[in-house]
């Protein structure tokens, strides 16, 4: 299993240390959460932050929490971006998304909160690299995990494994820790996104080798 730390909760002056650290214990996806304080009631630090970190070698895993993302494409491919997912709430043209994000090169997610179906996405999965199932209201670190999304981890995994031409990951975000990270990967999951539970851990070593082991 693949595990994508967030550092949501690093205060800037800490952040060169904490990748540093993630970088020599063997960590290859950064997970970026970028928020408008529109779409989710927070704001983070965007392509700025980006250009400052990316001459780490990680995949730079970039979580678009925000109205109108294809005013961000651009600007994040340029700074470094591998990964580009956006919120299918957030959009009117799904499909449009998709395409400008996969016409950089580069992979394109798509993500659902809580409260929407899986489904919604069905006529999209040939067309994507990653899904990203919110366990949690998107906007801040440090919530609990909701127990609905594991029936969607298992719901995108069945079609996964019924058809040759989804080859999408599964990747889920909030909440996560070593006492579900284990049941989130028997349902389905390929990539966690840990935060508060990586990040404020004494040991992390322990914590990575953990989700490396699934």
């Amino acid at each position: 299993m693949i595990l994508a730390p967030s550092i949501l909760t690093v205060k800037e002056e800490e952040r060169n240390n904490v990748l540093t650290e993630l970088s020599n214990m063997g960590i290859i996806y950064l997970h970026l959460d970028i928020m408008d304080g529109k779409f989710v009631p927070n704001t983070t630090p965007g392509v700025s932050m980006l250009k400052k970190i990316n001459k780490f070698d990680f995949v730079f895993d970039t979580h678009l929490m925000v109205e109108d993302p294809i005013n961000y494409i651009d600007k994040f491919y340029k700074a470094g971006s591998d990964i580009i997912t956006f919120h299918y709430e957030a959009v009117k043209d799904v499909l449009s998304i998709i395409r400008k994000i996969k016409s950089l090169g580069i992979k394109c997610g798509i993500s659902i909160k809580p409260n929407t179906s899986p489904e919604v996405l069905l006529p999209y999965l040939k067309e994507l690299d990653q899904i990203l199932v919110m366990s949690v209201e998107p906007g801040f670190g440090g919530q609990k995990f909701m127990e609905n999304a594991i029936d969607k981890i298992k719901y995108l995994d069945d079609l996964r494994n019924k058809c040759d031409e989804y080859n999408y990951l599964i990747e889920v975000d909030g909440g996560v820790n070593l006492s579900n990270v284990s049941m989130i990967r028997n349902a389905g999951a390929n990539v966690v996104v840990m935060g508060t539970a990586l990040i404020n851990s004494t040991d992390k070593k322990l914590v990575i080798e953990e989700v490396d082991s699934l």
